[in-house]
């Protein structure tokens, strides 16, 4: 079994601890390797190595750094299968969804690496004569990125590779239940001679110790984070103290608005992908459905038989199973809690409803259930797994207002032929994102940002790199004097 170490300023070196986090694997429970539990001591390290890299990396041209950050995209590539392997290993992925987080990871290396050349300032006239004002984009600083379990070889690309094309340097933290595909892309950093000591560093651990210390740091310009709405608040929490900027992208409630002008077969297909897309553990899954009452029947019907279809296991053993497991037991059982509690409430289970019925692992079957009510919990908190709750509705604005009731406010979707129910759905939800007739998933050239708790901030596109600049601006004065 192998121990992973940190990556500091261009060396791998032992933690200051002797404490180790075991690693395991959803799909078989099996320890499969263990990183070293970091200390506060360590993070100054990390933070140290970062801050003494910045102002090299920062004076690096553009273009250098843009043509660094598209080898790192190129050199996933080249170890793709390795990363494929990885990801359904310590977080439970089918294969064709893990092959498309690699993908995606590396378009979004070679994306970003297109920024070199495009990060821009401004040239203002000024109110005094013989001044202009010039505004400059500059990187932040120092980096701190919080990479969550669900997507942990996509996210850490949102992270590095804008941080990298930008001029900021970064201590990296991954979760500590899926650390394994961080560790791979450290060592493609390590082989890179291009890439100065101290601008990319590596620490594990958990989130209570090192995330605090890491968002607390005082040398640290920014936290950029992923994960729930728990652990955002305690990220902002510590950030306060030192008034560092926070950069959040946390947990969801995403409604699927089915009206009766909807083509059925396309709102089926697209929410079940949608919902049991990485086995429901995604902040912008589909996590409850307001279908039109003439339609819920027929609507719910077809759910059900395509969440029945689907197979259930171990993606490393079987290409074609479609839904692998939840990443840990404490999950499974947070799901089946969740289904329980809203069967008593009086909601009926028409699809699965239960943990899977493999020997091992941490399987829970595609689960539709029926007569939710929009106060149920399920239809308010964040399930993260594969279960769709439904309740229906008469009128446009019922919808448009219970799928506005939430304290979250990510993604949601609507499904109808009318272009004026459309429109109206789209003016008057209150999301960062909202797909019409298609699944939930976001570009890398968009942006990906949340209202409410869902963050503050956002990722991808020109808006995600402005995220990682600060504005500079200098009045500048000049002599008219003619000789």
């Amino acid at each position: 079994m192998q121990t992973h170490q940190l990556y500091i300023n261009g060396e791998y070196v032992n933690a200051s601890s002797d404490e180790y986090i075991e690693i395991e694997n959803p799909a078989t429970e099996e320890t499969i390797s263990r990183t070293v539990k970091a200390t506060k001591e360590d993070v100054d390290k990390a933070v140290a190595a970062a801050s003494a890299a910045q102002k090299g990396w920062e004076l690096t041209p553009n273009i250098e750094r843009g043509k660094i950050v598209r080898a790192l995209g190129d050199k996933i590539e080249e170890n793709k299968d390795r990363f494929i392997d990885l990801l359904q290993e310590e977080q439970g992925k089918d294969y064709g969804l893990a092959s498309g987080e690699v993908d995606l990871a590396i378009d979004y290396f070679r994306y970003m690496s297109e920024w070199a050349r495009r990060i821009e300032g401004e040239i203002l006239p000024s109110d005094r004569e013989n001044e202009n004002i010039f505004i400059y984009k500059k990187p932040i600083g120092v980096v701190g990125g919080i990479v969550p379990w669900n997507f942990p070889v996509f996210i850490l690309a949102r992270k590095v590779a804008t941080a990298l094309v930008t001029g900021c340097t970064i201590v990296l933290k991954p979760s500590q239940q899926t650390p394994n595909t961080a560790v791979e892309f450290t060592k493609l950093i390590d082989e890179m001679d291009e890439v100065p000591k101290g601008v990319y560093n590596l620490i594990t651990g958990t989130g209570s110790e090192i995330g605090n210390a890491l968002a607390s740091h005082e040398n640290v310009d920014m936290i950029t984070m992923t994960g729930s709405v728990p652990a955002g608040t305690k990220v902002m929490e510590a950030a306060a103290q030192n008034i560092t900027k926070v950069n959040l992208e946390l947990g969801g409630k995403a409604p699927a608005i089915v009206t009766a002008n909807a083509d059925i077969d396309t709102a089926v297909k697209h929410i079940t992908t949608s919902r049991l897309a990485n086995n429901g553990q995604a902040c912008t899954n589909a996590e409850r459905v307001y279908v039109h009452e003439s339609i819920a029947e027929e609507f719910t019907k077809r759910l059900q038989e395509a969440f029945e279809q689907k197979t259930m296991g171990d993606p490393r053993a079987s290409k074609n199973a479609d839904v692998g497991p939840l990443v840990s037991k404490d999950r499974l059982d947070e799901v089946h809690a969740m289904v329980e509690s809203a069967k008593k409430d009086g909601a009926k289970v028409v699809a699965g409803g239960e943990p899977g019925d493999q020997n091992k692992g941490y399987f829970y079957k595609p689960t539709v259930i029926s007569n939710a009510r929009h106060d149920m919990e399920i239809m308010q908190e964040e399930i993260f797994g594969p279960v769709i709750p439904i309740d229906t509705f008469q009128t446009l604005d019922e919808a448009i207002e219970k799928g506005n009731d939430t304290v979250f406010g990510l993604s949601s979707s609507v499904y109808s032929e009318d272009m004026n129910e459309i429109m109206r759905v789209v003016n008057e939800l209150r999301f960062g994102e909202t797909y019409v007739n298609r699944e939930n998933f976001e570009a890398v050239q968009g942006y990906h940002a949340g209202f409410r708790k869902s963050g503050l901030g956002g990722a991808d596109g020109k808006h995600g790199v402005e995220d990682f600049l600060a504005t500079h601006v200098v009045y500048m004065q000049y002599n008219n004097e003619k000789n």
